[in-house]
């Protein structure tokens, strides 16, 4: 599929093109480039970097601070951005949190928590899975008992990404115990730094710690971080989910993966000739580009349909889908275009300068810990299955 650009487009693609060339850092370029391990200051420093252009939050309506653009700017802003190799925008807070404090907060909460959320003065991490509650949310235990102007949070929640380094988490609770399951769920805003909070890293199969175990013992959290109503909490999962799984689709981010794929493929390595050369390889390839050229499709449709306020529906567990099968096929063939490289697995490959008498090419080091590292992709944001559960029944009426 080519899309077909009108001249204000093509030129506002360009225009994103030269300022990604022009402001992001060498070395965080670089890292991204190369599959190393970001920081917390490489991200901050590069959304900070598009929140000073006005670019921080493409999907947010202009009074809240959004750019105002079209559902194709939006669309050749993310693909410019993957193009370019930037950092990509933890979704926490500008993708997450923030559509739905303005759909379902206070006023107050809307001037607290927008602005801070947009220049990246607050970072945010989600607190929905729990041990036993991961797949079937509405069974969560974690508690919240109003006492006076507060609520008192006792539980714990698990695989929360970034809490580490998180200010704020965004976290479902159970306020009631009568009646259905999911009438009894809340939606509450709490302070990373208040007492009784304990965040503890969990080590992945790729040796990173980017998840963590948060423990929430006897928290007080001001009854005014409440969002909704109590028992909403399971409508506003709902509908920050279906907002996450769209994002989770990263069409441009995969097609960047394809073109790596095809420049190592192409590389003759250990004196054979280039992989790319072999016909079975090059099916492989086509078969996920075609895969991809058909998301990309019902991501614009899903992007338009934005534009004259319909909320992401069941498109949003199709992108899901797809769009994690194709980055873990791509994660796949670049194991298999590394060949031998791909051994041993070097987790500290990961690592800002790491140079212990590397085996193979620089650019095969971080391969192996990638592809562990995104075998969780068809688990995260309601497991693949759950989704398909959801499109049977919401489209299929099964």
């Amino acid at each position: 599929m080519q899309l077909t650009l009108s001249p204000e487009e093509e030129s506002f693609r360009q225009e994103v093109r030269a300022f990604v060339a022009e402001k992001l850092p060498a070395d965080i370029k670089r890292k991204v480039e190369m599959g190393l391990n970001l920081g917390k200051a490489d991200h901050v420093t590069w959304q900070t970097l598009l929140y000073e252009r006005g670019w921080a939050a493409p999907n947010w309506p202009v009074e809240h601070g959004g750019p105002g653009w079209s559902p194709m700017q939006r669309y050749l802003f993310e693909e410019e951005l993957a193009m370019g190799a930037t950092p990509r925008i933890i979704p926490f807070g500008l993708q997450m949190v923030a559509p739905v404090i303005m759909a379902f907060g206070t006023t107050e909460q809307k001037e607290r928590y927008l602005p801070r959320i947009l220049s990246s003065q607050d970072w945010w991490c989600q607190g929905y899975s729990e041990s036993g509650s991961g797949s079937d949310l509405a069974s969560l235990k974690t508690r919240a008992t109003r006492d006076g102007d507060h609520y008192v949070v006792q539980g714990a929640k698990t695989w929360t990404t970034y809490a580490q380094h998180a200010d704020l988490m965004f976290c479902l609770v159970r306020t009631d115990d009568s009646g259905k399951k999911q009438e009894g769920i809340s939606f509450l805003l709490i302070d990373m730094r208040a007492p009784g909070v304990t965040v503890r890293p969990i080590t992945t199969i790729d040796g990173g710690q980017e998840i963590n175990e948060v423990f929430l013992d006897e928290v007080r959290v001001p009854a005014e971080n409440l969002v909704g109503k109590e028992g909403q909490g399971w409508t506003i999962a709902k509908f920050l989910l279906g907002h996450e799984r769209v994002g989770i689709a990263a069409v441009g981010r995969s097609k960047k993966q394809l073109l790596r794929l095809r420049k190592i493929a192409a590389m003759e390595l250990l004196d054979d000739r280039p992989l790319i050369e072999d016909g079975g390889f090059r099916e492989k390839i086509a078969a996920v580009e075609i895969d991809l050229l058909a998301l990309e499709s019902v991501v614009l449709k899903v992007l338009a349909d934005e534009t004259s306020g319909k909320a992401p529906g069941p498109e949003s567990s199709l992108l899901k889908i797809k769009g994690t099968e194709i980055q873990q096929a791509i994660t796949e063939l670049l194991f298999e275009a590394i060949g031998n490289f791909a051994q041993p697995y070097i987790p500290e490959a990961l690592q800002e300068g790491w140079n212990e008498a590397p085996v193979g090419p620089d650019y095969a080091m971080a391969i192996a810990p990638k592809y562990f590292n995104w075998r969780k992709a068809s688990i995260y944001g309601g497991t693949n299955e759950i989704q398909k559960n959801i499109i049977a029944k919401m489209v299929l009426g099964l």
